[in-house]
């Protein structure tokens, strides 16, 4: 009889264990951006698709956004823009962190290469999402080119020595961008942010010096900005209205099938030839809400 028993509970615990290992833990995601708004812009959507379904989500902008105004600027600008982005970061549920390099003058020097690298390993990121190193602000081009010099360097262990190397390198993705030359961006990944665009805009709404002052002024149209501050996220709502390209609806019915043709707010990215290279399964991983 007690032979038995031990038999038993081993076995019990020997299935306890096996399901310990067979459960993965959540994927770990970091968004680069060069400025405090970019990457809520870019994939605000999808991260809080994916902190509601576990994931761990990171923001991180490579620049304090201190010459991003009309008005203000250096330290009291930089400051005001960290207070927005740690209570976009609340709103998205995810974390933010922002470099301390200026706005404007970013360039893809190996002091801020290895600010990055170490973003990345402190993070432990199963994911890394960044622009294309084509765009027309500077600052957004040399985070694309930053983000892809880190992308294999991040497993080379006397590289930055004093954060641990990853294990393992990586899936790095694009975000969306409209720019054709010298390579238009390819969809492989659009996701349908339709149900999760009211939390979007408000999470977007907490950078006020940018949506309703900055961007409006520099872009020409400061005066639809209504006066009403209670106004203000019904009209970030109408400015979300985008076409659906041609490769946006082709990705989009490879993604979600018949759904495809009803989905209205989405955000796109693009798999990038640097890191591990993800299988359809990898993405599905990586994009669970994917034809939900």
């Amino acid at each position: 009889m007690f032979k038995i028993s031990v038999l038993v509970f081993a076995i019990f615990i020997t299935a306890i264990n096996a399901g310990a290992q067979s459960t993965s833990a959540p994927l770990r995601v970091i968004m680069i951006g060069a400025h405090p708004d970019d990457c809520d812009g870019d994939g605000g959507g999808t991260a809080i698709l994916m902190a509601s379904m576990g994931m761990a989500v990171k923001f991180v902008s490579v620049t304090n956004g201190d010459a991003g105004h009309q008005t203000t600027g250096g330290g009291a600008l930089a400051k005001r823009r960290m207070a927005e982005a740690k209570e976009a970061g609340k709103r998205f549920g995810v974390t933010y962190d922002v470099l301390d390099n200026h706005d404007g003058e970013l360039t893809p020097n190996l002091d801020v290469r290895l600010q990055i690298i170490r973003k990345i390993r402190e993070w432990n990121a199963d994911v890394v999402i960044a622009p294309r190193p084509n765009d027309y602000h500077p600052d957004h081009r040399y985070t694309g080119v930053l983000v892809q010099d880190a992308a294999y360097m991040v497993t080379v262990p006397n590289v930055a020595p004093d954060v641990a190397p990853l294990k393992k390198n990586p899936v790095f993705l694009y975000f969306e961008d409209r720019f054709q030359r010298p390579n238009p961006f390819r969809p492989d990944v659009t996701v349908d942010i339709s149900s999760v665009i009211d939390k979007k805009v408000h999470a977007l709404s907490a950078h006020e010096s940018q949506y309703f002052e900055w961007l409006p002024w520099i872009g020409g149209y400061y005066e639809e900005v209504p006066k009403d501050h209670s106004q203000w996220e019904g009209w970030m709502l109408k400015r979300q209205d985008r076409e659906i390209t041609p490769a946006l609806k082709q990705s989009l019915e490879k993604w979600y099938g018949a759904k495809a043709s009803s989905v209205k707010y989405v955000e796109a990215f693009e798999v990038c030839e640097y890191g591990k290279q993800p299988t359809t399964e990898d993405l599905k991983k990586i994009f669970p809400m994917l034809g939900k």
